[in-house]
C-alpha cells in the first residue's frame, strides 16, 4: 500500500513539475522520478515499458503537434516536435502501470472509460497550466487514443497483475 502510494504521488509530483516547470525543471524532476522507480520499484524488465511509453509519446503526441493539435506558447528548442516537459509525461505515466493502476487492467470497459475521461482531463488541466492551445478536435481525439490505448493494456497486462 505505501509503495503504491509513493508511485501516485511520485506521479503527481512529476506531472506537475513538468506542466508548470517546463522543460528543464520537468525534464529534472521526471528523470529524478523514473531513476528511483527504476531502481525502487520496477519489476525485472519494467524499463522496457518506459522506453515504449517514451517512444509512443513521441509518436502519439508528436504527430499531433505537427497536424496542429498543440500550439505552445514557448515552441521545443529541439528538434522534436514536443517540448520535453510533454514528452516526459509518457515515461512517467508507465511507471503507474505495474504498480498503481494494476488493478485497472483487469477491467477492459472500466479501463476504456478511465482512459477516455482522464486523458482528455489530463491534457486540457495541463494545458491551462502551461498556457498551451488546444486544437477543437484534440479532447475528442485524445478521448479515442487513450480508451484504445488503456483496451491494449488491458490485453497486454492482465494476466501480469
Amino acid at each position: 500500500m505505501v509503495l503504491t502510494l509513493f508511485n501516485l504521488i511520485a506521479f503527481e509530483v512529476g506531472w506537475l513539475a513538468c506542466v508548470l516547470g517546463g522543460s528543464l525543471i520537468g525534464g529534472l524532476v521526471a528523470s529524478l522520478i523514473i531513476a528511483v522507480h527504476l531502481i525502487w520499484l520496477a519489476h525485472p524488465g519494467e524499463w522496457r515499458w518506459l522506453v515504449g511509453f517514451a517512444l509512443m509519446g513521441l509518436i502519439l503526441d508528436g504527430g499531433l503537434a505537427l497536424i496542429g493539435g498543440f500550439t505552445f506558447a514557448n515552441p521545443p528548442w529541439w528538434p522534436l516536435p514536443l517540448p520535453l516537459w510533454l514528452w516526459a509525461l509518457w515515461p512517467l505515466f508507465a511507471t503507474l502501470l505495474l504498480h498503481s493502476l494494476s488493478w485497472l487492467w483487469r477491467y477492459p470497459v472500466l479501463a476504456m472509460l478511465c482512459g477516455a475521461i482522464s486523458g482528455p482531463l489530463s491534457y486540457f488541466g495541463g494545458a491551462e497550466l502551461a498556457g498551451v492551445m488546444l486544437a477543437p478536435w484534440l479532447l475528442p481525439a485524445q478521448a479515442v487514443i487513450w480508451a484504445l490505448l488503456c483496451l491494449w493494456l488491458c490485453h497486454r497486462l492482465k494476466h501480469r497483475v
